[in-house]
């Protein structure tokens, strides 16, 4: 069997005071819309920090921040282009004050990479919503990491 190619990604749990997470909608061509945390692809010599950052003006406008700890990892295995078999992802949790989404990059380059919504989510929102969210146990991660805070190192949180 040949071993798979991952791309290696950086996503961040953007969480502000009122404990309400940021999430970007993602529409893929054949496939159902999902709600994820801001992130993507590491750009050649990029570290995992250093895309975080990139990810969170490109999507949400956010600059100028210091980046938590990595809390989570998750390796997810789907069609994603010719060169990749999937995707391996860290997350870092930001703690950040409430601020609107304004993406540095266009809403036609955001569509590009299958981008269409930017938006806060409240816990109870979560809860009570029939979207799907990619990691899709996203309400119960994101629960525990705000009841029990950061864990000593990274957790695989599965697809």
């Amino acid at each position: 069997m040949t071993e798979l190619r991952l791309r290696p990604a950086a996503r961040v749990i953007v969480v502000d005071e009122d404990e309400r997470v940021l999430l970007v909608r993602f529409e893929f061509p054949h496939e159902s819309s999902l709600w994820a945390t801001v992130g993507g692809g590491l750009e050649l010599g990029e570290s995992h920090e250093q895309a975080a950052l990139r990810e969170l003006a490109e999507e949400a406008g956010l600059e100028g921040v210091e980046l938590g700890p990595r809390v989570w990892t998750r390796t997810h295995v789907f069609e994603l282009g010719v060169n990749w078999d999937g995707q391996a992802e860290v997350y870092f949790l930001l703690r950040t004050a409430s601020f609107e989404p304004r993406p540095r990059l266009s809403w036609d380059q955001l569509e590009s990479e299958f981008v269409t919504d930017v938006r806060w989510w409240t816990l109870d929102e979560l809860e009570r919503s029939e979207e799907r969210f990619a990691p899709g146990r996203l309400r119960e991660l994101l629960r525990a990491l705000l009841r029990d805070g950061p864990p000593d190192r990274p957790i695989e949180v599965g697809v």
